[in-house]
């Protein structure tokens, strides 16, 4: 993916959501989006954070974005629907959802698991995942060529210690994407799920606060992947998890 090719303007004329819109991989795929010709619409908790990212955005002299305040532990499926729906009204049309919020919650033994934080992971990383993925396909099918991005994790398709509910959450996440692309095989809609691998974010310096993150991939090297699994270049991949660093 790293090695894909993109032309100035492979997203023109695209209207495409992204969740976590307000920093690190979320931020940084709102600009690489609008920056290839997206209209980007930002989803995020924190009006703040959006609203830098949108200042940077227009200060680029890009696709001026919309800005969306959203907090997905509280937000109800009518909250979503209600959210497409005026997406929908005010841009005519939705190609693209890349669905990057989550908490990792706390790492600690299976038996010590706190109950409240597995009831947050689990509402934000696969409920409210669902209440999106159900709202945004009706308008997704609309459009020619459409783009249903999840992500995953390293620990999505294999446990690992400690990491309980954020992994069965990632695990969950990718049966979510293989059902939904399996039933949408065949239209012009595609769901992939992309696996960011080791990257310097907030979530990252949590899970690893030792870590050297001169060893490790920034936001921008990462990009490459989630570009070209919104672009039409990728219009005939549905249904498979892609790690962005190889």
């Amino acid at each position: 993916m790293t090695e894909f090719i993109v032309t100035d303007n492979c997203l023109e004329n695209k209207t495409i959501l992204v969740t976590g819109a307000g920093d690190g991989i979320g931020k940084t795929a709102a600009m690489t989006y609008a920056k290839y010709g997206a209209t980007v619409i930002l989803l995020g908790k924190t009006v703040e954070k959006l609203e830098a990212v949108y200042d940077d955005i227009v200060a680029a002299g890009l696709p001026e974005p919309a800005i969306v305040p959203l907090d997905m532990k509280g937000a109800t499926a009518q909250h979503y629907k209600d959210m497409v729906n005026t997406i929908v009204d005010q841009f005519k049309h939705l190609d693209g959802a890349l669905l990057n919020a989550s908490i990792l919650g706390e790492l600690t033994p299976f038996t010590q698991i706190n109950s409240q934080i597995w009831d947050d992971v689990m509402q934000v990383n696969v409920t409210a995942q669902m209440y999106l993925a159900q709202a945004l396909v009706p308008a997704l099918i609309q459009a020619p060529n459409a783009s249903l991005l999840f992500t995953t994790s390293g620990v999505g398709n294999k446990g690992r210690a400690f990491w309980g509910p954020y992994s069965v959450s990632k695990f969950a996440t990718e049966g979510m994407m293989q059902v939904i692309a399996d039933e949408y095989e065949g239209s012009g809609l595609r769901i992939n799920a992309i696996n960011p691998g080791a990257t310097d974010t907030r979530m990252r310096q949590t899970a690893f606060p030792a870590e050297d993150k001169s060893k490790i991939a920034s936001a921008d090297d990462i990009m490459p992947a989630y570009l070209y699994l919104m672009s039409d270049a990728a219009k005939a991949v549905n249904g498979q998890r892609i790690n962005a660093q190889g």
